[in-house]
């Protein structure tokens, strides 16, 4: 087994040893012999904008109020400067209520959703594409040399995946150090847990890489830019869709990243090749 690097420069990382977060299940393996394995709990979580039910989203049950907040944010509900004056989560009823000063109803947006390839939040809203419009993301340099290292800390960080798998996750890194690490069931959501820690905390998108396990749907592109990211990063494929957003809205695409090796769909331009495939370091 790899060696698992330590937590040192993240400011949020997985803890694979939460409470409820797994549950010890008995079974057998392929040779008939008992065994127990961690398997990855999912439970219902209720979310509120004042007092309008939006969606139940099914969920590992971390960081529910990050979830709350980055959902809203990623589907439009919450504006940029929106005053947000509470975010109560009642964990008896698995249910967050995210208060606002002025509150705005959504009949026209939720008669709208349409549902997309993704899994568990796996819907958007039609005007999430509106959001697009006229969209400049930063000119972010992006090294091949941060790309590997980022590769290669992220596969070692210990994590719900490499306890029990069933999982996907999503990180928020700056050139090549990792600094805040979700997981979910769905991708989506841990996207949305990252989008709602960066609006709690007020972490600017400028100089952020995203990477996801997952794979480069139009709906992880859009959310991605409309968070103000520039770059999105995955082990995983894309899709052409995915890859026809990421150019139309100047996003560097990056994607089958593993080791030292990658494809990129979209934002060439931004690469700066200073780290080789093969180890050396290039003369560009």
């Amino acid at each position: 087994m790899a060696r698992l690097e330590d937590l040192s420069g993240y400011r949020l990382a997985p803890d694979p040893e939460a409470a409820r977060l797994t549950r010890r299940v008995a079974g057998h393996d392929e040779t008939g012999a008992r065994i127990e394995a961690d398997v990855v709990e999912e439970r219902p979580l209720t979310i509120y904008l004042n007092s309008r039910e939006i969606v139940t989203a099914m969920t590992i049950g971390d960081y529910p109020e990050y979830l709350a907040l980055g959902f809203l944010k990623n589907q439009g509900m919450l504006a940029d400067g929106e005053d947000v004056t509470g975010v109560d989560y009642d964990a008896e009823v698995e249910t967050v209520v995210v208060r606002t000063r002025s509150r705005t109803t959504y009949e026209d947006k939720l008669s709208r959703k349409t549902r997309t390839s993704g899994c568990a939040v796996g819907t958007v809203f039609g005007d999430m594409m509106e959001g697009l419009e006229g969209l400049t993301l930063p000119d972010l340099a992006l090294k091949t040399s941060d790309l590997y290292a980022l590769s290669h800390r992220i596969n070692r960080t210990p994590s719900l995946y490499l306890r029990a798998g069933a999982i996907h996750g999503t990180v928020l890194c700056r050139g090549d150090q990792p600094l805040v690490y979700m997981e979910d069931v769905g991708r989506h959501n841990a996207v949305d847990k990252i989008a709602g820690w960066m609006v709690a905390t007020g972490e600017g998108a400028a100089d952020k890489t995203l990477y996801t396990t997952g794979r480069l749907t139009s709906e992880m592109v859009i959310k991605c830019a409309l968070m103000g990211i520039p770059a999105l990063v995955s082990r995983s494929g894309f899709t052409a869709w995915g890859v026809e957003i990421a150019n139309q809205v100047g996003l560097t695409l990056i994607g089958r990243l593993k080791g030292r090796r990658f494809l990129c769909l979209a934002g060439e331009d931004r690469l700066v090749r200073d780290a080789s495939p093969d180890g050396t370091e290039s003369t560009e």
